[in-house]
């Protein structure tokens, strides 16, 4: 078995150098043809057929996911290369998944190619519905994250970061019933679900002045009635509430529903809530395998720098945030935009398919790959990042 880590980095280097025409052209065809949560099919599809065209097997629909796919390579210490595909309604890929799809498959050919040698096994996990779906935690609950020793994968951005500020969320959806009665000939007959949901609404943006300056609670009305003359008998929210950590969460989660069960109350309507049942958990950056992450990303010519000192940050929520408390993880950020410029906006998914974007893509892979052997080849590296996981991973369920 070969060893020596310096070598196998540049043969996967190289395995990723033959395989960028085919990474680029395959992230251009996915921000081409931009699909929603769970509608994937197409992206799905055309990773799991370019991976299994090189060797690694990989089968689509796979833990009890239509348009999620996997393949495992090796074996010892495994470690897991998770891609994303989904898309943005109405923006396409303003959240620039097509190259996260397109560094994952470089990077687990790469690690595939060189695992043997290394002493370790390579997971490729392709996990759809990041933007709200909780694609990874529906595959998570069918076991998609066990066994693994770590996992990884990179995002774009307007800066190279080594973690994505990534807070806890859950999805509220909430429907006020009242009574319908002719706005002119009876108003006092009616009682105005409209109204409450606006009562509600006002108590949470006064609710926001008296919450931690990083938590966030924003909300939109989905439904507000038929016809002006008609006092409206329904009305529906959905709202997103966001916290530091997925137990800083709870409180807040009470505080909101509170507020929007006042707004029920005050105008004698009838309020039903529903949390989603897939929570985003915070994500916990694994120290010592984003150091290696950094140390390879700077011998490609990118300075990987820590938010906490750059003051630059990317605020956001991910499912990776549950896979950072199943398995010691890294979601670093990798510049494909100038600085400034916002994921998940038209600019950002215009970024997406650049030239910048090809660039990141082959850096993304070979530097995570080259994170990989660096793990596969060193004990005291796969002792150390074990370690931190279990001094700073609560027992919090996430799945």
């Amino acid at each position: 078995m070969t060893t020596d880590a310096e070598d196998l980095k540049t043969q996967a280097c190289s395995v990723i150098d033959s395989l960028a025409s085919e990474l680029i052209e395959i992230s251009h065809d996915i921000h081409d043809h931009p699909e929603l949560n769970f509608q994937e099919h197409y992206a799905a599809e055309r990773l799991a057929r370019l991976a299994t065209h090189h060797g690694l097997d990989t089968t689509i629909g796979a833990y009890g996911v239509a348009t999620g796919f996997a393949a495992q390579h090796g074996s010892g210490p495994t470690v897991a290369i998770v891609c994303e595909y989904d898309a943005l309604p109405g923006i396409g890929h303003g959240c620039g998944h097509n190259v996260i799809g397109a560094a994952g498959i470089g990077a687990a050919l790469a690690a595939a190619a060189v695992c043997d040698s290394a002493g370790g096994s390579v997971r490729l996990l392709g996990t759809p519905a990041e933007e709200g779906g909780g694609g990874k935690i529906s595959m998570g609950r069918n076991g998609a994250f066990e066994d693994l020793s770590v996992a990884m994968m990179v995002h774009p951005a307007d800066a190279d970061l080594t973690t994505i500020d990534a807070i806890a969320i859950q999805q509220l959806l909430v429907e006020y019933t009242g009574r319908a009665s002719h706005a002119a000939a009876a108003p006092q007959h009616g009682r105005n679900a409209l109204d409450a949901a606006v009562m509600g609404y006002m108590g949470v943006a006064a609710l926001r002045q008296h919450i931690a300056p990083t938590e966030r609670v924003h909300g939109i009305f989905l439904k507000a009635g038929d016809k002006p003359n008609i006092v409206p008998r329904e009305s529906s929210m959905d709202w997103y509430v966001r916290s530091d950590t997925i137990t800083s969460l709870q409180p807040l989660k009470q505080r909101v529903l509170a507020c929007l069960e006042a707004g029920a109350l005050s105008c004698g309507c009838t309020m039903t809530h529903q949390w989603d049942d897939r929570p985003y958990a915070d994500m916990l950056t694994n120290g010592p395998l984003v150091a290696s992450f950094v140390t390879n990303s700077a011998a490609l010519g990118r300075v990987v720098r820590d938010p906490r000192e750059s003051g630059h940050a990317v605020v956001g929520s991910t499912d990776m945030g549950n896979v950072s408390h199943l398995v010691p993880s890294i979601h670093p950020m990798i510049a494909i935009a100038p600085p400034g410029t916002a994921i998940h906006t038209e600019e950002f998914a215009k970024y997406a398919r650049s030239t910048s974007a090809d660039q990141a893509i082959l850096d993304g892979a070979k530097a995570m790959v080259m994170t990989a052997i660096d793990f596969w080849t060193s004990a005291p590296k796969q002792a150390l990042v074990a370690q931190v996981f279990s001094q700073e991973n609560s027992s919090q369920d996430v799945l």
